[in-house]
Parts: structure tokens; C-alpha cells; sequence
């Protein structure tokens, strides 16, 4: 059976058939999912019932993947899965639960905030490919936004002015704003700020896109509360209802999402009462996007 997309959302966002991601995949399947995600930006997989193993050997088909180290505060000791799987879940190491005020729990409640995966990094993440390994009864739906569509939607005196801007990206930006501050020495070392610019342009379309995220705390020689301002409003203007599309999960669902052209967030859910499994695997991006400090 041929791999065949069909569109869900006027800008964005496509549903793939006509593949079981549990086989190895021929050339012409690899070049058509790629190919869509040019177009699409997000693609969906319903039913693929994988295991991990699976899931990195599909994901290692479309680049490097992303250790899953320095974005998050679980000691390595502490970890339910190997360092090349995000776990996104809201489990500690031997599947419980997290407690409400548990520290993992709170540093992962910004993940509910709007933001591109890894743009805390010199380098970004290029795809991110989640698997929905146990889904809540109720909520826990991630969003979904078209930053290439809310680009385009600028008028020319804002493109001009965010043509050659630079910000600065840190997990310790994005965990603030929810009033998550106390780090350590070893932490703030780890969340030193990056520089990304805030207009990319993607290396096969040309299409240019606005590079948002929560991680987004400052732009460079700008003033931290203007800087503040002026990105909340283009991330308000980035994730109105027409440039985004939400994705209720299935069992089982793996959905595929270009970092370079989206923002997403996961909705809210019963997390002290209900699990949500999810686990992503991450491509290394292209290369920077910004000169970095020096020293």
C-alpha cells in the first residue's frame, strides 16, 4: 500500500496512510513522509502500536537523533528511559505518578506554554516525533501552530522589523513565567541562554517562518521588558484559532512535527490522578541559527 496524506487544516497538518512504522521502510516511504513534512509541517499516524526500539529505528531514517540530556532536571539516575527518548510523561522512574508538588512535575508544567522543541539549544531540533504510549480519559491534547502561515500573515512594516532580529532561548525563560525559579548552580550552567534568530528560512521550500517558544525570555540589545512585550505580542498573534490545530490523541497515535516551521503545547489534564505516556525521539536541526556569545 502507498503512502498517501490528506490535508486536515487549511494552512497545516497532515494524516498519513498506507504505512505500519513497526516494518522497515523502503526509499520512496522515507522521501514521502519527508516530503510531506516539507508541506505539512505535522504529521499524524493513527494506530502504530510500537515499542522504543521501533520507534528510534524509524526515527534515525530522516536524521541524527537529539540526546534527551540538559533539558530537563531528572538526575540521570532517575530516568525511566535512555537518554536517545524524551520521556514527556508524568511518571517518575517506576511508573508512579508524580506528586503535585513533586519538582519534576512543576519544572514539566511549562511544557502547557507554547514553545518550539530544543530552541534552548545552540543547535535546535529539527523534527520531533511523539508516540502515544497511554492517553488520559480527558484532555491532554496538544496544539498545534503554523508559524509559516502567521509569518506570511505579518504586515511589511513588522516583517521588515523582525527581519534580522536575534533572541535569547532558555528553559530557565519559559519555567519563570510560571514562577518556577529556584535552580541550581550545575541547572543555570545547563540553561545558559542561546541566541536563535527570530526568522528562519527552511532549506528545501524557502518559506520563512517566525522562531517563537516560552524559552524566548530577551532580543538581543533590546531592553528585557520591551523584548518581553513585543514577543508575547507575536506569539499572540502566531497562535490565533486560525493558525492552529489541535490533535486529540489516540492510543497509539505517533505524530511527526517540524520545530523549524511550528509551536505546540500540550493542554491540560489530570495529571495527579490519570497517566499520559508519551515519548519522543528528537532530530539534531540543521545548525545554529544565530552567532553565539563568545566565551
Amino acid at each position: 500500500m502507498t503512502v498517501s496524506i490528506r490535508q486536515l487544516h487549511p494552512h497545516f497538518v497532515g494524516e498519513v496512510e498506507g504505512i505500519d512504522l513497526r516494518q522497515p521502510l523502503a526509499t520512496a516511504d522515507v522521501d514521502a513522509i519527508d516530503e510531506g513534512m516539507d508541506r505539512y509541517a505535522v504529521l499524524i499516524f493513527h494506530d502504530q502500536n510500537i515499542t522504543d526500539e521501533q520507534q528510534l529505528a524509524f526515527t534515525r531514517n530522516f536524521g541524527e537523533i537529539e540526546h534527551a540530556v540538559g533539558n530537563s532536571i531528572t538526575a540521570s539516575q532517575g530516568r525511566r528511559l535512555g537518554t536517545e527518548m524524551a520521556d514527556l510523561s508524568n511518571l517518575a522512574q517506576r511508573d508512579q505518578i508524580f506528586q503535585r508538588d513533586d519538582r519534576r512535575r512543576l519544572f514539566d508544567l511549562a511544557n502547557r506554554l507554547w514553545h518550539s522543541d530544543s530552541s534552548f539549544r545552540v543547535v535546535p531540533a529539527k523534527y520531533s516525533l511523539l508516540s502515544a504510549r497511554a492517553v488520559p480519559a480527558h484532555g491532554g491534547n496538544t496544539e498545534f501552530a503554523d508559524m509559516r502561515a502567521a509569518y506570511d500573515a505579518l504586515d511589511d512594516r513588522t516583517r521588515a522589523e523582525v527581519a534580522d532580529l536575534v533572541c535569547e532561548h532558555s528553559l530557565m525563560y519559559s519555567r519563570g513565567l510560571l514562577g518556577f525559579t529556584e535552580f541550581t548552580e550545575e541547572e543555570r550552567k545547563t540553561f545558559t541562554p542561546v541566541r536563535q534568530r527570530l526568522v528562519r528560512t527552511h532549506p528545501v521550500t524557502g518559506r520563512k517562518s517566525l522562531f517563537l517558544a516560552s524559552h524566548a525570555g530577551g532580543i538581543v540589545d533590546w531592553p528585557m521588558s520591551e523584548a518581553r512585550s513585543y514577543l508575547r505580542d507575536l506569539s499572540e498573534h502566531a497562535t490565533q484559532p486560525e493558525f492552529v490545530h489541535v490533535h486529540q490523541w489516540r492510543l497509539h497515535d505517533l505524530v511527526i512535527w517540524d520545530n523549524r516551521q511550528t509551536m505546540h503545547r500540550v493542554r491540560r489534564f489530570d495529571d495527579v490522578n490519570e497517566v499520559r505516556d508519551m515519548r519522543r525521539t528528537t532530530l539534531i536541526g540543521d545548525g545554529p541559527t544565530a552567532e553565539q556569545t563568545p566565551g
